[in-house]
């Protein structure tokens, strides 16, 4: 029972990461019906300016550095290049963000070389013991962390001008620009705001508490796990972002005890495969959205 439970913690902790790495693809599904693949790149390049610029700023400065670069490198790969192909059919920009993707990683790749370096230095520490159950600092910073992004995020979700536009334009993308909300300026919010998690994420991710592994391909590859965290709890989801990413954070940390380290990585899928096949567009999506 006490190994269950410290599961269970950890699992949480893992998929509050998984939840806002879940949330940048929501939030940018929902204002553009693109799905962003060039997201695990984004993180990854959030990481690599934390690792390059850490010794010169101290990790509280770095952070900051990696995390506002994510955030302005997918503002720039909206602005510079989605953007001007805004009347392309959204299965054509999704392509298009593949490729972006690919370049921004293997340049990363490149640079990182064979080194694998970790980057929590801020609480990548000895594990805590409460009762027997060991519990490590990064899922519980993790959990902390998104708990107050997430919550803020809803907040200004629900009551700022800039979700009032977001929401308005997910309805409707016509009806909201003939009520004077400029979808240019949404689409580019809802990319920063993406990046911005993303560059978050990957200050957990490239921990030895998360995944034993330090910034590398790997990175990029568990960034990609909130995708089917976004397709479980429903693409068009902001809710279900949340309650995907705790699903496949919980499912990641069960099987790898119980099953294997190898077959967790086809739990996750496995499990999306199953809510799909039950609900196509996921726990809380609608069928019209996710069937763009």
């Amino acid at each position: 029972m006490t190994t269950f439970v410290q599961l269970l913690v950890n699992g949480l902790g893992k998929g509050a990461v998984f939840a806002l790495l879940a949330l940048g693809f929501v939030v940018i599904f929902k204002a553009t019906e693109v799905v962003n693949f060039a997201h695990g790149s984004l993180v990854l390049f959030g990481g690599y300016l934390v690792l390059v610029t850490k010794d010169t700023l101290g990790w509280a400065g770095a952070a900051v550095v990696g995390i506002a670069s994510a955030g302005l490198l997918a503002l720039a790969v909206e602005r510079l290049l989605l953007a001007r192909s805004r009347h392309a059919d959204p299965f054509s920009l999704a392509l298009l963000t593949i490729g972006i993707d690919v370049i921004i990683t293997e340049e990363v790749v490149r640079r990182l070389g064979v080194s694998l370096p970790f980057i929590g230095d801020a609480w990548d520490a000895q594990p805590l013991q409460i009762g027997g159950i060991t519990l490590f600092r990064t899922h519980l910073v993790a959990l902390l962390v998104a708990a107050v992004l997430i919550t803020g995020f809803f907040l200004l979700q629900r009551y700022s001008s800039w979700g009032i536009a977001m929401r308005a334009q997910s309805e409707n993308r016509e009806a909201a620009a003939l009520a004077g909300i400029r979808s240019a300026r949404v689409t580019a919010s809802v990319w920063l705001v993406a990046g911005l998690l993303a560059g978050i994420a990957v200050l957990f991710i490239a921990t030895q508490d998360f995944s034993g592994s330090g910034l590398s391909r790997g990175t990029h590859s568990i960034a990609l796990a909130a995708f089917p965290a976004a397709i479980i709890g429903g693409l068009d989801s902001t809710a279900g972002a949340i309650v995907g990413g705790i699903t496949v954070g919980l499912v990641d940390a069960l099987s790898t005890h119980y099953i294997s380290f190898a077959f967790a990585k086809s739990a996750i899928f496995l499990v999306m495969l199953v809510v799909l096949v039950a609900r196509p567009a996921g726990l809380f999506g609608t069928r019209e959205t996710t069937r763009v």
